[in-house]
């Protein structure tokens, strides 16, 4: 081997590999360059707001994974992970019961998703969507003993979902819709069964549809639109007006956002997106510093009342819905003039949310505020702090003054263990029937009034009423925990 050669062949070779690395970070720095990605955002608000006009009078849904491009009052719930290979299932977690009236009001709904670099559309909108209407379907009919012709078969879109993955899927159908029957759900009666139909920016014709009054209208349509477009090499394709477009840009806002949400995007979207390159952090940043200073002393959203708590006596919120002085009084959600409720708060959250309230005595025994730590040390924490703590607290409030106050429970997400809390008060406090145990009846062991099946109910209860009510494993985990192992036993 001649002197010098296997040298420079390693040079060459570790050049190689460094461009390559270089280009790799240059990609990935230019996907989560927060100029490319809102206007990317509001390149597929375009073409969402064209296929809504090509549908006067359906109402226009997002995912909950697609807030950023799409400002709209209704949110669903399907997830991609539902529909990947082999993890196929209808989630009593997820029923999306709620929106079954806006369909029939509607005749219909138009349900927005995105998604990454290379696909042509989600698993959510090409299978979970699709299991969704073939399940209800089949409970409508089961329910409601409806005739042959019910349609009540699985549409999967040609091209993207295999024959075979196809006919699996189908496969698990019937189960799927006994569960939904079974379950403390429910279902209303829809004169027409649903169907998906597809539509991507790659869509040349759209599907046209029989005016929804008319004799041909035989199915309300769920039109599932994949804003994204299909970017094939690296997932950006530059445009000449300055911008990389990347797909699914709506993805790992946490990465790119510097603090900025969907909801400041749409109420400062004109400012954001006339912004140059350079001076778009400091407007970002400007924004979203006027958003923290506005938190004011009032609700923003109001809570959601568990119907099965004696009528709405549990009520869970997300932190940053509260108002600073976390009142007391609940003003009625559709008139001033209305009579409101008196609220007992449980708050849990991090140490600085907690002190960011400005309760006006120290000595505020109708809240509760109980810090929780992430991760691990949270878990245990949640176990062993705020569960005993929380149910001994709403247990005192839903016994005072003769019943009349009822219990607000808010976390950071308003979806996670501020619904493990409400699901274990309503396994103690209220009976399978959802009304409120006396006294004597709520003396006694937990353990002889939960089992599992019991607990799976109530948390249907709660997701009846607030649908994007979504406890983690842990969480549920923590709360069977609670409520089925003697104390000396827990971790």
């Amino acid at each position: 081997m001649a002197p010098g050669l296997f040298t420079h062949h390693t040079h060459t070779q570790d050049g190689h590999i460094d461009d390559q690395a270089d280009a790799l970070a240059l990609l990935r720095k230019e996907s989560l360059d927060i100029f490319n990605r809102i206007h990317s955002i509001a390149e597929d608000v375009l073409f969402v707001e064209v296929v809504g006009k090509a549908y006067p009078g359906l109402p226009v849904l997002r995912t909950e994974f697609a807030v950023w491009g799409l400002a709209s009052p209704y949110a669903a719930y399907f997830k991609s992970t539902d529909g990947h290979y082999n993890n196929w299932s209808f989630s009593l977690r997820r029923p999306n019961i709620h929106l079954l009236p806006v369909v029939v009001q509607h005749g219909g709904l138009i349900l927005v998703d995105s998604t990454r670099a290379g696909k042509r559309m989600p698993d959510a909108l090409s299978k979970t969507v699709p299991v969704w209407c073939a399940v209800i379907n089949r409970a409508v009919r089961k329910a409601y003993s409806k005739g042959e012709e019910w349609n009540e078969k699985l549409y999967t879109p040609p091209g993207v979902v295999p024959p075979q993955e196809h006919a699996q899927i189908e496969a698990l159908v019937e189960e799927w819709a006994e569960a939904l029957v079974n379950s403390s759900y429910t279902l209303p009666d829809l004169a027409h069964p649903l169907r998906p139909l597809w539509i991507t920016p790659a869509t040349s014709v759209f599907p046209a549809l029989p005016p929804s009054k008319s004799e041909g209208r035989k199915f309300y349509p769920v039109i599932c639109v994949s804003a994204s477009k299909q970017i094939l090499v690296d997932g950006l394709d530059r445009r000449s007006n300055g911008f990389a477009y990347v797909q699914g840009s709506g993805d790992d806002h946490e990465l790119w956002g510097m603090g900025l949400t969907p909801q400041m995007f749409w109420r400062e979207k004109d400012q954001l997106l006339e912004a140059t390159r350079s001076d778009l952090p400091e407007r970002v940043a400007e924004i979203v510093a006027k958003h923290r200073s506005e938190r004011r002393d009032e609700w923003v959203t109001h809570p959601t009342s568990v119907t099965k708590s004696g009528g709405g006596r549990l009520l869970i919120s997300a932190v940053a819905d509260l108002p600073l002085s976390l009142s007391t009084f609940l003003p009625h959600p559709d008139s001033d003039d209305a009579e409101g409720r008196y609220l007992a708060h449980v708050v849990i959250s991090d140490k600085d949310t907690l002190t960011s309230f400005t309760l006006s005595s120290e000595e505020r025994k109708d809240v509760l505020l109980l810090e929780l730590a992430a991760g691990k040390k949270g878990q245990a924490g949640f176990l062993n702090v705020v569960l005993p703590q929380a149910i001994a607290f709403i247990g005192t409030q839903l016994a005072a003054e003769g019943g009349s106050r009822d219990v607000c429970v808010s976390c950071h997400s308003g979806k996670d263990v501020g619904v493990g809390v409400v699901l274990a008060a309503l396994q103690v406090f209220f009976d399978d029937e959802g009304e409120f145990r006396s006294d004597d009846e709520t003396s006694g062991e937990r353990e002889i009034i939960a089992d599992k099946q019991s607990l799976a109910t109530r948390l249907q209860w709660i997701i009846s009423d607030r649908p994007e009510a979504n406890p983690s494993r842990a969480t549920l985990k923590r709360v069977n925990e609670f409520l089925l192992t003697s104390p000396a036993l827990r971790r």
